[in-house]
């Protein structure tokens, strides 16, 4: 891994991803379609580039980190959409395949528990990336992000997780399952595939419903610590407004989500990952061995930057990450720590 180099500016021992390290993101690239809304009724949708793990992408390159996509994109007039909106963002597009299938659809609705998704999937570009697809360059890269629906329809999903098994041990390796319980068919094998990726990975992060999926009935203490004894060194579970629970081997912690007014909450969990991974690599964690010894502190550095970027893209509509200048705004003393 690339040692990165001391950016003035930043506190003692906090080293930037601008200058060195080289993200990757795999997975789905789609349209979400959000709702506009004319006195309490759904009246059209206005069209926003989406994807967990390209949200991912998109959040890092914000925030002035090198970022690549990885994955299958269409040649129809979304994947174009799609395509132009990553390079308009500084994302990195020399790891994307073009296909003549279909681009992923997604539409969604505000429902009192959180956004709900309809999918329109079938046969699409983002589930047919191939092993074959995935050169030797990407076993130069220093953090790699994975998940979400990629991991629900091959060959897409053995691809991904393949990818994973091979920089297993060399590279940071992250993992959201980011679930959609009504695209799943076989709860039973999907545990399965999302136990092989919580091994491969060294930080996992999912949100309070991914795990009442995952292990109803299990609160997000005992889950996390679950999880890390499979695999991983850092487990966070997202809370909502109630901020987010850390494990790793020498600590655990809570960090409140700072205040803000909510406009929607598609995309706050990428932008959290976003966060939480550029932190990682500024104080110098984006290795097993650094994240095995991590003490709280550090930790809780880490958890306030990537929530104050989750809570800063539900100020938006659709998944809008912010920039680095505003994340730092919402951590500048005086700023509240309680979501609305």
């Amino acid at each position: 891994m690339s040692n990165p180099r001391k950016v003035p500016g930043l506190s003692d021992g906090v080293e930037t991803a601008r200058m060195g390290a080289s993200f990757a993101t795999i997975g789905e690239m789609l349209v979400d379609f959000t709702p506009l809304v004319d006195c309490g009724t759904t009246v059209g949708y206005r069209m926003h580039p989406g994807g967990s793990p390209r949200n991912v992408a998109v959040g890092l390159a914000r925030c002035g980190a090198r970022a690549e996509f990885v994955g299958a994109a269409s040649t129809d007039v979304f994947g174009r959409f799609l395509i132009a909106h990553l390079e308009r963002e500084g994302v990195g597009t020399r790891f994307l395949v073009r296909s003549p299938a279909p681009s992923t659809l997604a539409f969604v609705a505000a429902e009192r528990d959180g956004p709900s998704f309809s999918f329109y999937r079938t046969g699409v570009a983002d589930t047919l990336l191939t092993v074959a697809d995935l050169p030797p360059a990407l076993d130069e890269l220093d953090v790699l992000h994975f998940g979400s629906i990629s991991l629900l329809a091959p060959p897409t999903s053995e691809t991904v997780l393949a990818l994973a098994d091979r920089l297993h041990g060399r590279r940071l390796l992250s993992f959201d399952p980011n679930i959609r319980p009504s695209l799943i068919d076989d709860p039973d094998a999907y545990r399965r595939v999302l136990a092989r990726a919580v091994r491969a990975a060294d930080v996992v992060k999912l949100s309070e419903a991914d795990l009442a999926w995952w292990m109803p009935g299990i609160a997000s203490e005992e889950g996390a610590e679950r999880l890390r004894a499979v695999g991983p060194a850092l487990v966070v579970v997202t809370l909502g407004g109630r901020g987010c629970y850390a494990r790793a081997p020498q600590c655990e912690l809570r960090v409140p989500a700072p205040r803000v007014e909510i406009v929607d909450t598609v995309g706050a969990g990428d932008a959290f990952s976003s966060g939480l991974l550029l932190r990682l690599w500024e104080r110098g964690l984006a290795s097993r061995g650094a994240l095995e010894q991590v003490d709280a502190a550090a930790v809780e550095d880490v958890l306030r930057f990537a929530a104050a970027a989750a809570a800063l893209t539900c100020t938006k509509a659709g998944a809008d990450p912010p920039r680095r200048s505003e994340i730092e705004q919402v951590l500048r003393p005086g700023v509240g720590h309680a979501a609305h």
